[in-house]
């Protein structure tokens, strides 16, 4: 079987590192490019310069340079607020974005520059990680920095289901630093997970985030889904290994 040529964005995030080594992992399966701003910090996230490619995504030049030839492509581009000088006692903590790198900037103009580039050069396929609590325009995120940071990541969704392209657009829960595979993954939509009354989870392992990305470029049940995602407590159920079934249960559409 020929491999997957993917091209992977934020790739030397927390949770996108996690996904390029788990693509290399299956190297009989994907053959993986990794998209990145600095060529040090890929050194150091993703261990050696295999496929990777200096660009950013608000650069459309650099990305029709990397996406060539890819069958795939994989969005875990974020902005990232940062705080605004030391914490003062008693204070809560403010947030602003670097300049160009405001969440329109990042993650509606720039994805929207990569769907077009997929657009273009004939990508089949688009799995679009982003953040529950988009349904809610008064979410907490979306104040910091007063970049609305939800608000355009929804708006680079609807982009990418009108485009036409075959897409999976997740969306995580909050994100946590433990190792996967330990724990049942759970699927939903509009944030029905944040319902209090309901004491659901919302919560799951960055790593428990990567494979389901790496299952949705392998199951065609994930094709055209769009879906919320945490996990269970470890030991409260059997960890998710039946893919397949799991992305039975989500729904097209925003």
């Amino acid at each position: 079987m020929a491999t997957k040529k993917v091209l992977v964005t934020g790739a030397t995030g927390q949770t996108g590192s996690i996904v390029v080594h788990k693509l290399r992992e299956r190297a009989d399966k994907f053959e993986v490019i990794s998209f990145v701003r600095s060529e040090t910090k890929a050194q150091e996230k993703l261990g050696s310069l295999k496929g990777v490619i200096v660009g950013d995504i608000t650069d459309r030049a650099s990305i029709d340079r990397a996406i060539a030839g890819c069958e795939a492509l994989v969005i875990l581009s974020s902005s990232a607020p940062v705080m605004k000088g030391p914490p003062q006692p008693g204070q809560r903590p403010e947030f602003e974005f670097p300049p160009g790198a405001y969440p329109e900037d990042i993650d509606y103009k720039g994805q929207k520059n990569l769907i077009d580039a997929a657009a273009a050069t004939g990508v089949a396929h688009i799995v679009q990680v982003g953040s529950m609590g988009g349904t809610d325009e008064n979410h907490y995120l979306n104040t910091l920095g007063n970049g609305n940071i939800l608000i355009w990541k929804r708006r680079a969704e609807q982009y990418l289901i009108d485009s036409g392209i075959t897409y999976t657009i997740i969306r995580a829960g909050g994100l946590m630093d433990e190792p996967g595979g330990h724990r049942e993954i759970i699927v939903g939509k509009d944030d029905s997970f944040f319902i209090p009354e309901r004491n659901m989870p919302h919560k799951l392992p960055r790593a428990d985030v990567a494979e389901v990305v790496v299952q949705a470029l392998l199951e065609p049940n994930a094709q055209n889904k769009a879906f919320d995602v945490v996990t269970r407590e470890e030991g409260e159920a059997p960890p998710t290994s039946d893919f397949a079934t799991l992305f039975a249960q989500t729904t097209p559409g925003l």
